[in-house]
């Protein structure tokens, strides 16, 4: 065997696995930003459902119920993506869910409190989803959302 000819092949396999191992990694990176920006969206659009409903109980006196399924289910994803800020903000907005529902479960409050507080709560969904419209929509997608 011919040390000349095997050390070209070793090298060259050495660089090719490198090369195909980069190319691996950036594509696995890819797929997980994908699926984080996937999960932003879901996030966002269940927080603006809450932010109508607490709207229309800040305006209206009838409130619905709130969700958080997409928040719990995808809240590891979503972890990826965001900032602490922007984490933080997203976790207030689904915090303030307790204070909605203790206004929901009783009406001892004076509607002065109620709505004081509706509006704090109306607040923070209102800065989660524009963080989540910022950074999971393109420039021409977020213009075409109501």
């Amino acid at each position: 065997m011919d040390l000349a000819a095997l050390v070209p092949g070793l090298v060259g396999a050495f660089v090719g696995s490198i090369g195909w191992l980069f190319v691996g990694l950036y594509i696995n990176y890819r797929v997980g930003k994908a699926g984080a920006r996937h999960a932003a969206r879901a996030v966002y659009f269940e927080i603006e459902l809450n932010r109508a409903n607490i709207d229309v109980a800040r305006s209206y006196g009838e409130m619905l119920p709130l969700s958080r399924a997409a928040y719990e289910q995808l809240l590891p994803q979503l972890a990826n993506l965001l900032n602490v800020r922007d984490l933080s903000s997203v976790a207030a907005a689904y915090m303030s869910h307790i204070g909605y529902e203790q206004l929901r479960q009783s009406r001892e409050h004076p509607q002065a409190a109620r709505q004081e507080a509706l509006s704090g709560i109306l607040a923070a969904q209102e800065t989660a989803t524009a963080r989540l419209k910022a950074i999971a929509f393109t420039r021409a997608e977020q213009g075409q959302l109501i």
